[in-house]
């Protein structure tokens, strides 16, 4: 991983896309964003960047994030679903939702991962379903340290193993693990957004077009799609359980890093 301050200009010239995980990469210590992220954020879209966060958190905060913050939609449920604000053929504005599957496999899932869940809490009892469990449609989220003491990686790893076993997709954040039934993961809905949105392949020259922040093992699919990664510092915390690396890797962890690497971005495009 290079330092983010070996970024070129040509390389920052040629963006037309900023995908960002949250948890980990614009969130500080205590989880919370600080106002210097949501100005880059804000910076990056008026100098020609579509801002899309690409995140684990559920549906519910990406209605929220996609109504409320400087985007243009959001990926949520680490690939299960995208919302985005548009227009209707009367001009009307709406919210444009879609779906990794059809309604009633999202229904029949749910009832399965919600007896998945169940069956961890019961061999682990130090682990809970996250806090934002309830807002989700397509995962279970099996918090090991966000709202309870941290759980030791051996307990983390038996976790994910229960959960592979029973046929899940499973990836663990900074903070969960979630799992979930159906082939999908962050990076096949952002292709499915980008061709959606723009007509971009990004199985082609087109993937040059974005750079992706991230920190953590559930944003390695990313990592490997885009080749321009850039990872907050926290990400070599993560660096063993990760199958793809980013190219980049800031100074700063989470919210600071991904300022300090937006601003150096910004800088190189000749943004004032």
């Amino acid at each position: 991983m290079l330092p983010v301050a070996s970024v070129t200009a040509a390389q920052a010239r040629g963006l037309q896309a900023l995908f960002t995980d949250i948890d980990g990469t614009l969130t500080d210590p205590d989880g919370r964003i600080a106002a210097d992220v949501f100005r880059v954020l804000e910076a990056a879209r008026e100098d020609g960047m579509a801002v899309v966060p690409i995140t684990g958190r559920p549906a519910g905060w990406a209605d929220m994030i996609a109504r409320t913050w400087p985007v243009d939609g959001v990926v949520g449920e680490n690939g299960g679903l995208y919302f985005r604000r548009d227009v209707d053929a009367s001009g009307q504005e709406i919210m444009l939702r879609v779906w990794a599957q059809d309604e009633a496999t999202r229904r029949a899932n749910r009832v399965r991962m919600n007896a998945l869940g169940d069956a961890v809490l019961a061999a682990h009892p130090g682990a809970a379903l996250a806090s934002d469990q309830a807002y989700r449609v397509f995962d279970v989220a099996i918090d090991f340290c966000e709202d309870v003491p941290p759980l030791p990686e051996a307990d983390i790893d038996a976790i994910v193993a229960q959960l592979a076993a029973a046929g899940c997709h499973v990836k663990v954040s900074n903070i969960h693990v979630n799992a979930w039934l159906g082939d999908f993961d962050k990076a096949s809905m952002c292709r499915r957004y980008c061709a959606d949105r723009w007509g971009w392949d990004l199985d082609g020259p087109d993937r040059e077009r974005a750079v992706f922040f991230g920190d953590s093992p559930n944003d390695a699919p990313l990592f490997a799609l885009f080749p321009f990664g850039v990872g907050v510092a926290n990400v070599r915390r993560m660096e063993q359980r990760m199958d793809a690396l980013p190219r980049f890797v800031t100074r700063g962890e989470g919210g600071a890093g991904f300022v300090e690497a937006v601003e150096h971005l910004l800088d190189l495009r000749g943004w004032a």
